[in-house]
C-alpha cells in the first residue's frame, strides 16, 4: 500500500505559510508518495446533510484555503510526491477554466497531478455557486467529458446539455498521458457508475473494512457489466487518522489498515484534523516511523 499525507487546508492563526510549505516538503522527505488538499468555496453556517451523519468538521470561521491555488504551491513546493485534490467538488469551477488549471498544474509538477473528483455533497454550497444539486451528477459527467477532451484533442469541440465548446485550441496539454489519472470520490451507487464510466480509479470516503467490501462487490458487478477490466481500476481511501484511532496504539492503525490493503486498497491519504502545527509535525512523524514501514511494499 502506497501512503500519502493531507496537507492542512484549513488555517488556525498560528498556521503560517511556512507552516505548511514545510509540512509537504517534510513529508516528501520522508517518502510519503502524495499530498493532498480539499475542496470548500464557503462553509454553510447550518452544517445539515454532512455524510454519516456527523457535524462538519471545520466551522465556518476557519480560514478553508483554495484547493487549485495550494495545488500550485505545493508543485513548486516539492519535486517528487504526487499531488492532489480529495476532492475537487466539479460544479465548484467551470470546466473549461478547470481543465485549463489542471494542465498547468500538472505542468508546473512535471506530471505529478492526480485528479481527484466528485460531484458535492453540499446542496447549500453548491447552489450558492449557480449548481443544480438535483442535477449536479450529469453536468459532473459531462464535466469529466469536457476535461478528456481538452486535454487529448487537438481540435476540441464539445456539444452537451450543460456545456458546449467550439473549435478552439487549448494549450497546455498535460504532462501526462493521455491526461492525469481520474480518481472518482464518493460512496454511492452513482459515484461507483462514474468510476466505471469515466474513472481511472475509486478513491473511497472513511468506510468501515465491511463497508468497503461491500461497495468494492458492487463496483466490482458494475465493472463486469459495463466490459470494463477490474485492473484497470485503482482503489485508494481517504482515512482520517484522529486521536480516538491512536487511542490503541499505532499498531491498531497498522491492522486497520492492512484489513483496507488485503481487500485492495493501493493508495491511501491520511488525513490528520489538527490545526496545531506542532501536532501534525509529531503525527506526520509518528506515521512515518510506526505506521507507514509497516505497509509499503
Amino acid at each position: 500500500m502506497q501512503i500519502g499525507v493531507h496537507v492542512p487546508t484549513t488555517v488556525a492563526p498560528d498556521v503560517t505559510r511556512e507552516a505548511l510549505l514545510t509540512f509537504a516538503r517534510e513529508a516528501e522527505a520522508r517518502d510519503f508518495v502524495s499530498l493532498w488538499v480539499s475542496d470548500h468555496v464557503v462553509i454553510p453556517r447550518a452544517t445539515a446533510g454532512y455524510p454519516g451523519g456527523r457535524s462538519f468538521p471545520v466551522p465556518p470561521d476557519v480560514p478553508y484555503l483554495e484547493p487549485v491555488a495550494m495545488l500550485s504551491a505545493l508543485a513548486v513546493a516539492t519535486t517528487r510526491a504526487r499531488i492532489g485534490c480529495s476532492v475537487f467538488i466539479l460544479g465548484h469551477r467551470h470546466p473549461v477554466a478547470m481543465a485549463k488549471m489542471l494542465a498547468t498544474i500538472d505542468v508546473l509538477s512535471g506530471g505529478r497531478l492526480i485528479c481527484g473528483v466528485g460531484v458535492g455533497w453540499w446542496r447549500q454550497e453548491l447552489e450558492i455557486l449557480g449548481v443544480d444539486f438535483a442535477r449536479r451528477g450529469r453536468a459532473a459527467d459531462e464535466a469529466l467529458a469536457v476535461f478528456k477532451t481538452l486535454w487529448t484533442e487537438r481540435e476540441s469541440r464539445f456539444e452537451g446539455e450543460f456545456y458546449r465548446v467550439g473549435d478552439v485550441g487549448f494549450e497546455p496539454k498535460p504532462v501526462q498521458k493521455p491526461h492525469p489519472p481520474i480518481w472518482v470520490g464518493g460512496n454511492t451507487t452513482a459515484a461507483l457508475r462514474r468510476v466505471v464510466a469515466l474513472g481511472d480509479g475509486w478513491h473511497a470516503m472513511s468506510k468501515t473494512p465491511d463497508e468497503l467490501r461491500a461497495s468494492l462487490a458492487e463496483l466490482r458487478a458494475l465493472a463486469d457489466a459495463a466490459g470494463r477490466a477490474w485492473k484497470t481500476i485503482e482503489i485508494s481511501m481517504r482515512f482520517e487518522l484522529s486521536e480516538k484511532a491512536l487511542a490503541d496504539g499505532a499498531q491498531a492503525v497498522v491492522d486497520r489498515l492492512g484489513e483496507y490493503a488485503r481487500l485492495g486498497v493501493s493508495h491511501t491519504a491520511v488525513v490528520f484534523r489538527r490545526e496545531d502545527p506542532k501536532r501534525m509535525m509529531e503525527l506526520l512523524d509518528l506515521v512515518a516511523r510506526k505506521i507507514r514501514p509497516a505497509l509499503v511494499g
